[in-house]
């Protein structure tokens, strides 16, 4: 086995666990790991089935928690969302724009985790969770990051962390399939991201199972302050990014 192959597997086992864990980041953490060794043009596909094999493992033990009538209207917005930010694209400069969302993440987390509590927001129904979903699909269509927005709300909405996990879960699955349709369409879904995604399908399983095994054991708190702490992270990465891209 080289080191193709274990770079591959390294990232596949922390974006299954990270998934598993908390229902999404999948390519937030394994990206880091995969473009060392493989082309964007391998890694985003590749994120996407990665990304549903976490979602489809552990959608079984979550399934009881879903409220469709909660999830329905983040779905809609969101699917109705992609193409728009994708229309949107051209117009505007996309850099610019994921350093601001970046700098958003880092100060909404960093001040949320450093309360005893978090912000709670009594308000909010279906036309609300529509409203989040479809700035989330418009994120998702401009700079490829669907899934904060919806979590965050989640999060301010107070909702237990299996109602949470139920929306990011619900949400996330929608968008992915939708990502992976339009990738196949577009011709992204290569002989060589299928070789590849063999590769790191079983440790896609193995860090999936440990990470729903864990996210049995925290309580709402400890799962909150995860789910937060990621986004920082991710808010932290994408600035990174941004700067240090000659």
């Amino acid at each position: 086995m080289g080191t193709l192959e274990l770079m591959i597997l390294a990232g596949a086992l922390a974006g299954g666990f990270v998934s598993g864990l908390t229902g999404f980041g999948t390519g937030l953490t394994a990206l880091a790991v995969w473009l060392i060794v493989i082309d964007p043009v391998i890694a985003a596909p590749l994120v996407v089935i990665c990304s549903l094999i976490s979602q489809f493992m552990t959608l079984p033990a979550i399934w009881h928690a879903i409220s469709w009538p909660r999830v329905l209207p983040f779905i809609v917005g969101g699917v109705l969302g992609v193409p728009l930010g994708t229309w949107i694209l051209p117009q505007v400069s996309v850099e610019g724009f994921k350093l601001f969302f970046a700098v958003f993440l880092v100060l909404y987390c960093g001040f949320t985790l450093a309360q005893r509590a978090a912000p709670k927001l009594a308000w909010g129904g279906k036309l609300a969770n529509a409203i989040v979903g479809l700035g989330g699909g418009v994120l998702g269509g401009l700079t490829g990051l669907s899934g904060p927005l919806p979590t965050i709300w989640a999060t301010l909405r107070g909702w237990s962390k299996d109602e949470k996990r139920g929306v990011f879960q619900g949400y996330n699955t929608a968008i992915l399939l939708l990502a992976a349709s339009s990738q196949a369409i577009g011709g992204f879904m290569t002989l060589e991201v299928g070789r590849i995604a063999l590769i790191a399908f079983p440790a896609t399983v193995a860090g999936s199972w440990i990470g729903r095994k864990i996210y049995s054991r925290l309580g709402d708190s400890a799962f909150n302050r995860i789910v937060l702490a990621l986004l920082m992270f991710s808010g932290i990465s994408m600035i990174v990014s941004i700067i240090w891209t000659p």
